[in-house]
């Protein structure tokens, strides 16, 4: 029987399996949130276990984004040539040992290179989960799903602080990798188990036994087998194999692939700095070491509401429209931070508004990548986005303390970093219409 098979996925009910493989994906973009928070929280109870300066400390904190931004560059583009799902597992695997491992750490460069290391797995599988979020989607729910394995990460960062929070008061910092450690690993069947290839990597680079493999997903999708692999999806002139990433820069990809990274730099760089700075700053502005961290945990909590509301309004309006919204609202709202972050009530008002905006903006771009590019090199264009952002990520912390050991003042800040927010919407906007090689994540007409 030969079958349309985008047609039938895009355009059916998305069946429990689907909503299951989703569901496993937004879980582990969970671990990103947890992990990143959990070295924020254990920060002081290391330096005052190990006796560390600022620098060492500094160098703890920014190892393990380092690794995630060379995962997604280096690491994830592998699932291109030998699947996204062995590319997952093997990152899953690093990710467990490398929290286990830092639970045993002795000193600063052992654990500078252990949280470097489960950040190469962090970021290598990012890439991937998001693809195959996009792919077992439908039309309807697509940009939806995406936006909501986004918001994994606040969730994430919420629960996990929360419990490294209660953790580090009852058994010490080392318990809190521990714990990492093990939800990782627990995480490993459910993947094997239930999380499956992509489908447009089996129909488009066909792996030994392809048809078998992807019949039974189709009868698992509660979808008709088919008899024989579908035609290939065209691709540009160029896209090989063996040359994923100089595809990105092949035609009309180019100026997309620029626009994209650029994209994903200027957001991540306000997202970091937002993330990283929120709390000491409100603390700078008169308010206590609590209230501080309550700023922090409203940003979460915002970015839960943020990531929901966007996915839910992505299956109603053009994503586009929709992205630069949150880039204007969320500028917006920075300027207006740094106005009242010294008036307690406004500025936790703002701050829970500062969530939702800027994680809407990121569930925005990772909704939109994934339509860039052909089955061949999607992964690869990905990895390559969110590493670049990933970038912007390590820089915004070093150029926020640069400028206020210049003597620049807090409120001013959140003026400075609201510009690449501004930048952001010139850059979405020369992304174009979407890839003529990808189900849209929204109606065409609505892009």
């Amino acid at each position: 029987m030969k079958l349309n098979i985008a047609e039938t996925i895009n355009e059916g009910l998305m069946s429990p399996f689907q909503v299951a493989a989703v569901t496993i994906c937004i879980v582990l973009n969970m671990l990103d949130g947890f992990d990143v928070l959990a070295m924020a929280f254990t920060a002081s109870h290391i330096s005052a276990d190990w006796h560390l300066n600022g620098k060492a400390l500094g160098t703890l904190l920014s190892s393990g984004l380092f690794g995630m931004a060379a995962g997604s560059l280096f690491l994830a583009p592998w699932a291109d040539r030998f699947g996204r799902r062995p590319i997952i597992l093997f990152c899953l695997v690093t990710i467990s040992l490398g929290m286990l491992l830092s639970a045993f750490a002795q000193d600063v460069l052992q654990l500078a290179a252990l949280r470097a290391i489960t950040g190469i797995g962090i970021g290598g599988m990012l890439a991937s989960i998001n693809v195959i979020t996009s792919e077992y989607s439908s039309n309807k729910w697509r940009s939806a799903a995406i936006s909501l394995q986004a918001t994994g990460y606040p969730v994430g960062a919420t629960i996990g602080g929360t419990i490294a929070g209660l953790l580090l008061l009852h058994y010490g910092w080392r318990s809190v990798f521990v714990f990492g450690g093990l939800v990782t690993a627990v995480m490993i069947p459910f993947v094997l188990a239930r999380l499956p290839e992509s489908l447009d990597f089996l129909t488009a680079k066909r792996p030994p036994h392809a048809l078998d493999k992807l019949n039974v997903l189709l009868v698992k999708m509660e979808r008709e087998p088919v008899a024989e692999l579908p035609a290939p999806m065209p691709v540009p002139a160029g896209v090989s194999p063996q040359s994923s990433f100089r595809s990105l820069f092949v035609g009309p990809l180019a100026l997309k692939t620029f626009m994209i990274w650029a994209s994903f730099f200027l957001e991540m760089f306000a997202f970091y700095f937002v993330l990283s700075w929120t709390p000491k700053l409100l603390v700078a502005a008169g308010m206590s070491a609590q209230q501080g961290i309550t700023g922090g945990v409203l940003l979460n909590v915002g970015g839960i509401i943020g990531g929901t509301f966007f996915g839910y309004m992505s299956s109603r309006v053009g994503l586009k429209p929709l992205l630069w919204g949150c880039f204007i609202f969320t500028a917006a709202l920075m300027v207006c931070f740094g106005m009242f972050a010294n008036t307690l009530t406004i500025a936790f008002i703002v701050a829970l508004l500062i969530g939702a905006g800027i994680f809407g903006c990121m569930a925005g771009l990772y909704a939109f990548a994934p339509i860039l590019y052909p089955a061949q090199t999607r992964t690869t264009g990905m990895g390559w986005a969110i590493g670049i952002g990933r970038l912007g990520a390590v820089l915004a912390p070093l150029v926020a303390g640069s400028l206020l050991d210049s003597g620049w003042q807090s409120g001013h800040l959140y003026y400075a970093f609201a510009v690449p927010l501004v930048l952001a919407i010139g850059t979405v906007a020369l992304l174009g219409k979407q890839s003529p090689y990808v189900t849209p994540a929204v109606p065409s007409a609505a892009v």
